[in-house]
């Protein structure tokens, strides 16, 4: 199919639906792959608070134990604030999933370990099997990577083999290496762009949100997993409105694996990056913030005297206006970073033949943002860069 054929089509002709769906949340009496996605495990997983003094002890002990193994902290935006300040602290990193593969991949130390969920665990070995790459708690899971076992979602892309299979970043190692490419939030929509514009058709997976917000900006041919993240489907158009009345003069920031009503909503879309700079470089004082609360943490230090607002993910009745955390990532606990400096447990261990495989579509994925940003670069030529800016129209 062509790009312009492609584009002559409506959403609802190109976006065919997989009758497989993320597995409904367990209770403790069914099978062992299903009970591996409930929530209320995972809760009830999350470590208790330390008290100020021990919490000092174990942030200077970890200190320690990263110097004495030469070891850093990677941390994504949704773990503990204190996680994240203490890898900021130590020359570790913050960031999302794009950013913490960059860091580890190219950070020197011999050990990384990696405060998030176990598919970032996994794809900073994918791109360092030479080091040594450790987790709080290896049950730390996200319910997009469960929600797309190997099997079936093989089974789906061998049923249609003239596609382009582009996954999400979270996803296990195992469909990583089934895949052609493996994107994040903030490369994702100019990766399918640059494929639609070679006239690929492609399998999406497994966010459908995500993928139905990238195919109505690319008008791209996709076929959509249909996963779920259990955090951004859960927010609410209406309610999302009614608190916008509220605050009419608040900027609105949402996640695209929100669903397309609250998207809709949204003033800017896009990565947990994308929209933490929007929050520094907009003159706006007040936001409403339609991802996992625990990036409200970064946003109000990069921006103290502005005003942040959980976007709702229930109704008037609720007790929890917005009960926007992962469970699996709240797992990453002080301690439990201590415990796997102290011991080596939490090892993320794949086999040199899956993370060969895994890596390709990875790797693709981290030349193309670096091309990318190769290409926008200026050379401080006006003549020279004059192409750069062709389209950009007045302030």
């Amino acid at each position: 199919m062509t790009t312009s054929q492609a584009s002559s089509y409506t959403p609802a002709e190109k976006t065919e639906i997989f009758a497989y769906d993320a597995p409904t949340l367990a209770q403790s009496n069914q099978s062992s792959a299903i009970q591996s996605i409930d929530i209320d495990y995972a809760k009830a997983k999350i470590p208790a608070e330390l008290s100020r003094t021990e919490r000092r002890q174990v942030v200077e002990n970890i200190k320690r134990l990263l110097k004495q193994h030469n070891a850093v902290l990677v941390a994504h935006y949704y773990v503990d604030p204190y996680i994240q300040d203490l890898a900021l602290e130590t020359g570790g990193c913050v960031g999302d999933s794009l950013e913490m593969a960059r860091f580890g991949k190219e950070h020197e130390a011999q050990t990384l370990v990696v405060a998030g969920v176990r598919f970032m665990g996994e794809s900073a070995k994918i791109l360092s099997m030479e080091k040594t790459v450790l987790m709080a708690d290896l049950e730390a899971e996200c319910s997009l990577d469960l929600g797309c076992p190997i099997d079936e979602f093989s089974a789906f892309c061998d049923q249609h083999p003239d596609r382009t299979v582009v996954v999400y970043a979270n996803t296990s190692a195992e469909v990583k290496a089934r895949a052609d490419w493996v994107v994040t939030s903030s490369v994702g929509l100019e990766i399918v762009t640059h494929l639609h514009e070679q006239g690929q058709k492609i399998i999406w997976g497994p966010d459908r949100h995500l993928g139905k917000y990238i195919q109505k900006q690319t008008g791209a041919d996709m076929l959509l997993w249909q996963g779920s993240c259990i955090v951004h489907n859960e927010f609410k158009a209406r309610e999302l409105e009614q608190l916008k009345a509220q605050y009419p003069e608040a900027v609105v920031l949402v996640h695209p694996e929100s669903p397309d009503s609250v998207v809709a909503l949204a003033d800017v879309v896009g990565s947990t990056s994308k929209l933490l700079n929007a929050t520094k470089e907009m003159d706006n004082q007040t936001f409403i913030v339609g991802t996992d609360l625990g990036i409200l943490h970064e946003m109000q230090k990069h921006s103290p005297d502005k005003l942040f607002l959980a976007a709702p993910t229930a109704g008037e009745s609720a007790t929890c206006k917005s009960c926007a955390f992962c469970p699996w990532m709240a797992m990453n606990g002080l301690k439990g970073i201590e415990n796997c400096l102290q011991t080596g447990s939490g090892e993320i261990k794949l086999a040199p033949e899956l993370a060969q495989a895994a890596l390709k579509p990875l790797q693709r994925m981290l030349d193309f943002a670096a091309e990318q940003k190769r290409r926008v670069a200026t050379s401080g030529d006006i003549i020279e860069d004059r192409a750069l800016f062709a389209n950009v129209g007045p302030a």
